[in-house]
């Protein structure tokens, strides 16, 4: 009895001698993984592999939290047959506690998004979008406080602003709210209302650059945000680079701004001490090294979606003869020379040239065999085809948007744009050699998303619609592919046209 009292003396002395492991938060966070429910064309991410990574974290963690930061949907064959039924789904199987909504969450519309999300038992939040008698109203909340070890911590959604990036008539019901403001009022009220520890604000805004407000402006002119979860630009944030992952608030405290890049081939990873309310920002990889570990439940629901997909992936339609990345000039040069063809088309005339988004182009192409799955992966939206007649001083009001918000789009083979890197302005716009006439009016082929405004390009709504396709894109495309390229490879032009 003697020995095992020296022994529980011996223990409390070590005890009291070192500090108890502090209690810790741990947040995995996605953002923007666009339907890439299996492995990308890199055999990166899938949702079976993120599932597995989760079910690790929290297995040896007290306190998980899930968290994703929007554009869960559109970019794969699931969301085009699908319509967001099967993302959602996996999402909650996978046991998300907190979501936010991308842009692309309303590809379908508001009425069709809140039908989808009206049972969810997710809590999603919007801080800046007023859905009041909207087809959304009742489905978000502006904030949640959640409590762990005796520490309150409060998150709240930051949205971009619709107009612009939404199709009209898409996001019926919303009204937007200056983000910052909303972001700041509400911060304010939960750290001295409510008196939580810690605000995180989980955004769907973009890290950085126009239009404002970003991440990066949402960090300086705050004050009792402590944490940053974004999403939108697709930007991976090495967490080894203090100088963009801690950024000063408008105090001159540190702000942790975090983002895991695109199509899940990460997940972050914030660790908090809730002793002390520090954190740390961590990614994981989600590669093949995680598939000996799939949860079979999960898998046998994907599955039960995966006949569609594959009887569209395994149909070929036609030859590359070499690798089209979709960040490279060749594949978005296809596209714009494309839609200039499509576009006289339509017209039963020439058109002078055509312009694309970058944007649109969602996922590259492989050297062989072309499926019609990859085409429509590729071009996942339901744009169509359309012609205007356009003045030239609003084509080149359009092209300094394009240089000015994007660092240049696609442009048909008619152009030679030059832009000025320090003003993002275009300096010259050739068309056939010639510089473009400000006094004349050109015919044009583009999307209808781009035509109606979307991507900011206001001057193209300035325009004279004059044709449009029957068709979305990649129907026409492929159609197009079908007919053309039976006995020859896809090999296209790999100049930069619109280019610093």
């Amino acid at each position: 009895m003697k020995l095992l009292s020296s022994i529980a003396l011996m223990a409390t002395a070590l005890v009291g001698a070192f500090p108890v492991a502090a209690e810790k938060l741990v947040i995995l966070h996605s953002n923007d993984t666009h339907s890439q429910i299996d492995p990308n064309d890199k055999n990166l991410g899938g949702v079976l592999r993120r599932k597995a990574v989760v079910d690790s974290v929290r297995a040896v963690n007290k306190n998980v939290l899930l968290v994703d930061a929007g554009d869960a949907v559109q970019g794969t064959l699931f969301f085009y047959l699908y319509k967001g039924k099967v993302e959602y789904d996996l999402m909650e199987k996978m046991g998300y506690d907190v979501a936010i909504l991308g842009n692309h969450d309303f590809d379908n519309g508001a009425e069709h998004l809140g039908e989808l999300l009206r049972d969810s038992r997710l809590t999603w939040l919007t801080t800046n979008y007023d859905l009041k008698g909207g087809p959304l109203d009742g489905i978000f909340q502006p904030y949640v406080i959640k409590e762990y070890d005796g520490k309150k911590i409060a998150l709240i959604g930051i949205n971009l602003r619709p107009e612009g990036m939404i199709a009209a008539g898409n996001y019926n019901g919303v009204e937007y709210l200056d983000g910052i403001k909303a972001a700041n009022a509400t911060a304010w009220h939960l750290k001295h209302n409510e008196n939580v520890d810690m605000v995180i604000a989980v955004t769907h805004i973009g890290y950085s650059g126009k239009p404002a407000p970003k991440d990066v402006d949402l960090a300086a002119q705050s004050e009792d945000i402590d944490i940053i979860i974004g999403g939108h630009s697709h930007t991976f944030l090495d967490p080894a680079d203090h100088s963009k992952t801690l950024l000063k608030n408008s105090v001159g405290k540190d702000v942790l701004v975090t983002q895991a890049g695109k199509q899940g081939v990460r997940l972050g990873e914030i660790t908090i001490d809730l002793d002390s309310l520090t954190s740390q920002f961590n990614v994981i990889e989600i590669d093949s090294r995680l598939d000996k570990n799939q949860d079979q439940e999960l898998k046998t629901i994907i599955d039960g979606y995966r006949a569609g997909v594959d009887s569209l992936m395994n149909l070929r339609v036609a030859r590359s003869a070499v690798v089209l990345e979709n960040s490279e000039p060749a594949l978005n040069n296809f596209l714009a020379d494309f839609v200039a063809k499509r576009g006289s088309e339509i017209a039963g005339k020439k058109v002078d040239f055509a312009i694309m988004n970058k944007g649109s182009v969602r996922r590259s192409l492989p050297k062989g065999d072309i499926t019609e799955g990859m085409i429509i992966d590729m071009q996942p939206f339901n744009n169509l085809i359309e012609v205007l007649e356009v003045k030239g001083s609003d084509v080149l009001d359009a092209f300094n948007v394009m240089a000015y918000i994007r660092g240049g789009d696609s442009v048909s083979s008619e152009l030679e744009i030059t832009m000025d890197p320090e003003t993002r302005n275009c300096k010259t716009v050739l068309l056939n050699g010639q510089p473009l006439d400000p006094e004349k009016t050109y015919t044009v082929a583009t999307i209808d998303y781009l035509a109606n405004g979307g991507d900011f390009m206001e001057p193209l709504t300035r325009g004279k619609k004059i044709a449009s396709s029957n068709s979305v894109i990649n129907q026409d495309l492929l159609k197009y592919l079908r007919t053309e390229f039976k006995k020859k490879k896809i090999n296209p032009d790999n100049t930069k046209r619109m280019h610093f």
